[in-house]
């Protein structure tokens, strides 16, 4: 099987994020125009320059069983309920019920995390400093491994293709699925569970990130912080929680007459080596990721009804995004609808990606692009149009790109077609 053998399709959908407990509760919230970002009131954080945050809806050990709940840090038990909707969600799990159940062999998951378990192994080395190496928790490495995020999710699901692990910073998720689309269009998979998944919302997050002042200090107004976009945007909100999608081959999912979002009909990745932190203020990197995208995907521009954007609210990563975009669509951008969900949920970090991918597969699905929280001081100097409200796509063919950036330099872009 070569590369140009078959197309790629999503065929299932799970989240745990700060707006629902799932993908429909979230899509709900999205294009309700509902922000879930919170003032933290724990004492504990009373000297943190930012006391933001996106808690998770849901407490995902309530969905485990305490057993399973033990073995697995926040951050595991995120991707592990995720990745359990998204296997209901695609009819992959009834198919067990029918004997023609997922030959794990052809099963590959594609997972990413950009801290894992890394409250978990503060808490082991917590309890070593404190009380001796005897009440570290036997538990650590499967909680606190790089790789025990992906690991879990193929132990539940029976995977043995391949269990990849990306980590791209902020653009993990994203990474994670161009990964799963390679492991399909190569031949190793039929089908991959591909997400991303982080539980950063602790002290370690909120101070680290705080130091490089890349957090809103927007205290006293929880509900305008997350303000992509803006004239008086100040840094992102920091959110939680995981999500998944399952691609699949056309052929496979045609044989068993899966039900299919859309095609996941290309990505591109870059690298801006500019700057750890800061973006290439030309946006060459991110443009560059944008056309490898456009390229893979066979698309034009003009192709292109709609983008998810980055936009975490950065000073600088916000307009920088909107030069890459209009660089690579040129004129067709005013045609072009843009939305920003970390508005409204915050910077999920690894999961991000994933569920604006997911946002993005639904709007080319429902034909409906979710409104942009905060939008009354638009920066005029970022030329796009983005949604402020609910927007209709027009029927027909269409295409979208959702973006993703992360620290470090690391581009990746997802392109997805309608079906």
């Amino acid at each position: 099987m070569t590369l140009m053998d078959t197309r790629v399709l999503v065929t299932g959908l799970g989240a745990v994020t700060p707006l629902g407990g799932d993908v429909a509760s979230t899509w709900e919230g999205l294009l309700a125009g509902r922000s879930a970002v919170t003032a933290l009131t724990d004492p504990g954080y009373k000297d943190f320059p930012s006391r933001l945050g996106a808690p998770a809806a849901v407490d995902p050990a309530k969905s485990l069983s305490p057993s399973a709940a033990r073995k697995l840090d926040r951050c595991g038990q995120f991707a592990v309920v995720a990745a359990q909707e998204a296997w209901r969600d695609s009819g992959l799990a009834g198919l067990a019920d029918t004997g023609r159940g997922m030959p794990g062999e052809r099963l590959a998951v594609s997972v990413g995390s950009c801290m894992g378990g890394i409250g978990s192994l503060l808490q082991a080395w917590d309890a070593l400093k404190e009380k001796g190496p005897r009440y570290v928790s036997p538990f650590t490495p499967s909680r606190a491994l790089p790789d025990a995020v992906a690991s879990w999710v193929s132990l539940g699901l029976g995977a043995k293709a391949a269990v990849e692990t990306p980590n791209a910073a902020c653009a993990t998720g994203n990474d994670a699925i161009r990964r799963g689309r390679e492991l399909i269009m190569s031949g190793k998979a039929d089908v991959v569970v591909a997400g991303g998944a982080d539980a950063l919302l602790h002290p370690i997050g909120l101070a680290s990130f705080g130091a490089m002042r890349a957090l809103s200090s927007r205290n006293d107004e929880p509900g305008r912080a997350a303000r992509p976009f803006g004239r008086t945007r100040d840094g992102f909100v920091l959110g939680e929680g995981a999500a998944m999608l399952v691609l699949e081959s056309a052929r496979h999912a045609a044989e068993r007459g899966a039900r299919v979002y859309a095609e996941l009909a290309g990505a591109g990745y870059s690298a801006d080596a500019y700057d750890f932190a800061l973006p290439d203020p030309t946006g060459a990197g991110e443009a560059a990721a944008i056309r490898e995208a456009l390229f893979v995907a066979g698309m034009e521009p003009s192709q292109i009804a709609h983008v998810n954007a980055h936009a975490a609210s950065t000073p600088q990563g916000d307009l920088i995004e909107s030069v890459a975009i209009r660089s690579v669509l040129g004129a067709h951008t005013d045609d072009v609808v843009v939305t920003a969900p970390k508005s409204a949920m915050g910077h999920l970090m690894a999961g991000a990606g994933v569920v604006e991918s997911i946002a993005t597969v639904l709007a080319l699905h429902h034909r409906l692009v979710p409104p942009t929280l905060n939008q009354d001081d638009y920066d005029d100097e970022i030329r796009l149009d983005v949604a402020r409200e609910p927007r209709k796509l027009p029927d027909g063919e269409l295409g979208a790109l959702s973006n993703s950036f992360g620290l470090g330099g690391h581009n990746v872009v997802t392109a997805f077609r309608t079906i």
